[in-house]
């Protein structure tokens, strides 16, 4: 049975169920249950957040350490105030701060971290695979935030949660990813959860950032923005990743916008209670227009509210787990 918010006491919390994996790579790595698990633990974490001292001790004496070697705001400071919440002891590593600077490499890095037993890395890195890597390499549970262009599974989760929140379901749902197809590790992940609960997702991008396996994926792929949105429940939108760009995908931000933003006409096409979102950082007239980042349907600020308590369950069903 998930924990529910009456287990959350200020004395502590009811015993975790589980994962039957010792860390978070993928959302390919969970099961439905587990999913469903993850997001249910999520929604009982949401009332520490609404008390005036905002902190259980579940993870009392456990070391996380958070090791990000690409910029971030969300998803280090959702980390960061998650951990806290728990009562972990938590470190923040960043690369212009480390020895990277000096030459040193991520495995070397792990395995000097591993030596000062850590409980929990949160790894964010450039290089898809990365996770991966640092999970071969150590002892400590390891959370994927996030590797190159490859996955962003607690990004997923705490859409899954916003969505659930607002729709009651996820199964049935008619949900269009419109944006950066190809570099976005946040569209591999919601594409792997949303498919696994029972939504219909479709994909919407230039031709030039279009991937080539959504079929295989059950995924409808378009490169008509109208087509996409007609009668969507949830429109989600992608950054444009000009950082990850190596060439040109489209003559200029401004077509862009034109062909593929959203606006509220554009969005007219979608059901009359759809929502609106987008992980972040958002590009203003690139993605969305600022009347639809600010309107009625948008979930995007609650998507980052969402983002403290899903991680706060992530990081409680994995590291109260004693290590084998």
């Amino acid at each position: 049975m998930p924990p529910t918010a009456d287990v959350l006491t200020p004395d502590g919390l009811g015993a975790p169920v589980g994962l039957r994996t010792k860390d978070l790579l993928s959302i390919g790595d969970l099961s439905p249950e587990e999913i469903y698990l993850i997001l249910d633990t999520a929604e009982a974490m949401k009332e520490v957040g609404t008390r005036s001292i905002k902190k259980v001790p579940a993870l009392r004496g456990r070391t996380v350490v958070n090791l990000f070697f690409e910029a971030s705001t969300r998803t280090r400071t959702s980390f960061e105030v998650a951990q806290k919440r728990l009562s972990a002891d938590t470190i923040n590593i960043a690369a212009s701060g480390s020895s990277v600077v000096k030459g040193e490499t991520l495995a070397d890095t792990v395995r000097n971290l591993e030596a000062m037993a850590p409980d929990v890395i949160v790894v964010r890195h450039q290089s898809a695979g990365a996770g991966h890597l640092v999970a071969r390499l150590c002892r400590a549970r390891v959370i994927n935030a996030g590797d190159g262009m490859h996955e962003h599974p607690t990004q997923a989760l705490l859409d899954a949660l916003t969505i659930r929140e607002r729709k009651g379901t996820i199964k049935g749902l008619k949900v269009s990813i419109i944006g950066d197809l190809l570099h976005s590790r946040v569209l591999r992940s919601n594409v792997l959860l949303l498919r696994a609960l029972g939504a219909d997702v479709s994909v919407c991008g230039p031709a030039t950032m279009m991937l080539p396996d959504m079929a295989r994926l059950g995924v409808r792929a378009t490169t008509s923005i109208d087509e996409a949105v007609e009668g969507a429940d949830v429109v989600m939108l992608l950054r444009i990743q000009l950082e990850r760009m190596r060439g040109y995908f489209f003559p200029s931000l401004r077509e862009y916008f034109q062909l593929f933003g959203m606006t509220a006409e554009r969005l007219q096409r979608a059901k009359p209670d759809a929502i609106i979102m987008h992980p972040g950082p958002m590009n203003r007239g690139v993605e969305i227009a600022s009347d639809v980042a600010d309107g009625p349907c948008s979930v995007i600020l609650e998507q980052v509210a969402n983002g403290v308590a899903v991680r706060m369950a992530v990081l409680y069903l994995l590291a109260d787990e004693p290590q084998g």
